[in-house]
């Protein structure tokens, strides 16, 4: 694929608590979503992974294909890359002794160390060619194409590591979502520390990027299983149809919210001659 400079840039949010408000909430409601597509309407684990990664390729099309950043859009391949990224861990984790279709049986943790291998092979070889890992800085069709294959990954990590927490290392739903996010807390007292003492580390900062963004993976797979399942396995018994449906409607209230706040911040630069601030 030919490195040209594009506005890809403009097509990435900031990088603001809502941003990740709004990718805990797109993380967690695919995890519910993966879960009706393979086992509450019984299409199994094989068949819609195939589905969903159509689905995926789909929006990853007109993502990249657009010239802007549209925010429907970009939550579309985020949800897309969540969905498809629960029913390829169940369907490399599980097999159909869970009564949910045919998989591959190789267990959370094995699957779990082949992700976190596939996604630093993905960081090498996006530094590799970029030499860059930048989050904020895309500036071509190839670094987004990196870009959204290391959230694919990241994202089935995700669902491996919260079901081997959940299932497999006996802390439970709730137990392992605390874990997780222990773990989200300390990132974020890394980042604001690191902030205040003005430490200039790019590396750093991708580091704690992608640190958070594999995180909150596992932490809203931990969420959805809470939500969804019954309460005899430490769940809220909420099911997959009544979950998917509450963060949907949490994540595009958020959404509208960040679109209507952004075009007052436009109208209000535009009117007083300033530059236009950075979507988030």
């Amino acid at each position: 694929m030919p490195h040209t400079t594009s506005t890809a840039l403009s097509k990435i949010p900031a990088l603001t608590f809502l941003f990740w408000v709004m990718k805990i909430a797109a993380t967690t409601l695919g995890e519910t979503a993966g879960d009706l597509f393979s086992m509450t309407m019984g299409i199994g684990y094989m068949w819609s992974t195939l589905i969903l990664m159509a689905g995926f390729a789909a929006v990853l099309i007109g993502q990249l294909a657009a010239k802007r950043y549209i925010p429907f859009l970009y939550w579309a391949v985020i949800l897309a890359t969540s969905t498809a990224g629960t029913t390829m861990s169940d369907f490399m984790n599980r097999t159909s002794a869970h009564g949910d279709g045919p998989g591959l049986g190789i267990g959370y943790a094995t699957g779990s160390a082949i992700l976190v291998s596939l996604l630093v092979g993905v960081l090498i070889v996006w530094r590799l060619v970029e030499k860059s890992l930048s989050v904020t800085d895309v500036r071509s069709r190839r670094a987004e194409v990196f870009y959204w294959s290391a959230i694919l990954v990241s994202n089935t990590l995700g669902t491996s590591l919260g079901d081997y927490l959940a299932d497999d290392s006996g802390l439970g739903f709730a137990g392992g979502a605390a874990l997780i996010g222990g773990v989200i807390a300390l990132i974020v007292a890394i980042y604001l520390l690191a902030k205040r003492m003005k430490v200039a580390s790019p590396a750093l900062y991708v580091g704690l990027f992608w640190a958070a963004f594999v995180l909150t993976r596992p932490f809203g797979a931990t969420m959805g299983d809470v939500l969804t399942k019954n309460a005899d396995k430490g769940g809220l018994g909420f099911g997959t149809i009544g979950s998917s449906a509450v963060l949907a409607v949490i994540l595009v209230a958020v959404i509208l919210y960040t679109m209507r706040r952004d075009a007052r911040a436009t109208a209000a630069a535009a009117s007083a001659g300033k530059p236009v601030p950075e979507p988030s």
